[in-house]
């Protein structure tokens, strides 16, 4: 991977968004939630008034619409900043 997140930003790759109901029922594509956590995969340095809490490796949740979307090889990615990120899992 040839991302590096710049200040307070971080890389998440979203988890997937689940295929069936606890019951057996498949989702079809249109009804699919976005997933709200994923997993860190790169973070930036931090800026002078905010230190990086989060760290590659760790699963975090984030708001329905944090963050910008991006795709890389076929794979795709969020980026946003610390302070967007809910919790550490």
């Amino acid at each position: 991977m040839n991302i590096k997140p710049l200040a307070d930003r971080v890389l998440i790759k979203p988890a997937a968004a689940e295929e069936k109901t606890a019951c057996g029922i498949i989702i079809p594509d249109s009804a699919k939630e976005k997933p709200l956590k994923g997993e860190v995969l790169a973070v930036g340095k931090g800026t002078k008034d905010e230190e990086m809490v989060v760290k590659k490796g760790d699963v975090v949740l984030y708001g329905k619409y944090a963050g910008t979307e991006l795709e890389l090889d076929g794979e795709k990615y969020l980026i946003m900043r610390q302070s967007d990120l809910l919790a550490i899992i």
